[in-house]
């Protein structure tokens, strides 16, 4: 465990700035923005101590949408002035991973760039190394953009986002033997067969007699990570995850309570994945973007340390939902509230 974390510094209900919404035994979500934390005393006091920050930020869209996007120069801008704060949370061997999402130019059949500009931006000023790129594709996403896609047609459905795995060092803690994936059938049957066809391959590659007969307990994922084991073998390159299940308890939290669900919801498995590969429980994670606070809740299953951030209060109460029954202790109300 780490030896500093945000309660053990102050005390969350009498700490003025951030307020914490609500916390667990592992984890607290703060109602602020993320810019308030790192400045805070609590940011100080887990400075140097987080080994993963996972978030998925508004996407750099062209236009705005309702959750608050930042649009164009603004969105460069913004996360120019956040990339040193947020590196300088992170352990010597610590990650950032982040979710980027495709923009289209407004009124126009092409793509924007911003994208890229912003992977770009944020590597630079927070003199952060690209580990790797990986992609999570969404089969169940609507067409879009509907006037290109589904009116003109045009263009075909734009269906993944590209996650960027980032770190201040080369050699950021990880472990591909935490997320193995089943094997294939093929691979069951040549580790059953111990034999197959040995020898120089048309890529030049040479397979050794022995190379593939070891059963290390499921396949190494590349970019290839296959999260549901039921689905047809896709380009190896891709997460995929279909984020339309409709009856979790987050779901049913918010429908229950009238309140509004986020827009931008990322499925669990996600994080799940990257928490497992990036991290030890015990180990500290945080996303300044907490939206529902998909990471927190995934982090807490885990076994790992976690802080969400978030100033929306809707979107905050939502978030108990991702608890189940689990008891959360609510920031008790001052004399004057």
């Amino acid at each position: 465990m780490h030896p500093i974390t945000p309660r053990t510094a102050t005390n969350p209900e009498t700490s003025p700035q951030p307020q914490a919404a609500y916390w667990t035994d592992l984890g607290t979500l703060y109602k602020c923005p993320v810019e308030d934390f790192v400045d805070s005393e609590w940011g100080r006091a887990v400075a140097g101590c987080v080994q993963l920050l996972f978030t998925s930020p508004p996407f750099p869209l062209n236009e705005k949408k309702r959750y608050g996007n930042r649009v164009g120069k603004e969105y460069l801008d913004w996360l120019v002035q956040l990339a040193e704060p947020l590196g300088d949370l992170l352990t010597e061997d610590g990650s950032l991973v982040v979710e980027l999402g495709n923009a289209w130019e407004p009124r126009k059949p092409v793509m924007s760039t911003l994208a890229l500009k912003a992977l770009l931006s944020l590597q630079e000023a927070g003199r952060f190394h690209l580990c790797q790129q990986f992609i999570v594709h969404n089969p169940a996403r609507l067409p879009s953009p509907a006037q290109w896609v589904t009116v003109e047609r045009i263009r075909v459905k734009d269906s993944y986002t590209h996650i960027w795995w980032l770190s201040r060092t080369t050699r950021p803690k990880a472990d591909n033997s935490k997320v193995l994936s089943e094997y294939s059938a093929a691979m069951k049957k040549l580790l059953k067969r111990q034999s197959y066809n040995p020898g120089p391959r048309p890529s030049e590659h040479r397979i050794g007699e022995k190379s593939f007969l070891s059963d290390n307990g499921g396949a190494i994922p590349p970019n290839v990570i296959k999260l549901k084991p039921e689905i047809e073998p896709e380009p190896e390159s891709m997460l995929e995850v279909s984020n339309t299940v409709s009856t979790d308890g987050y779901r049913a939290y918010c429908k229950d309570r009238g309140l509004r669900m986020h827009p931008a919801r990322m499925a669990p498995e996600i994080p799940e994945f990257f928490i497992r590969f990036l991290t030890e429980p015990g180990d500290l994670v945080l996303d300044p973007f907490a939206g529902s606070n998909t990471t927190g809740a995934v982090a807490e299953d885990l076994g790992r340390q976690w802080i969400a951030l978030e100033p929306e209060p809707e979107y905050i109460e939502g978030s108990r939902g991702r608890f189940g029954d689990r008891k959360l202790r609510p920031r008790r109300r001052s004399a004057r509230a």
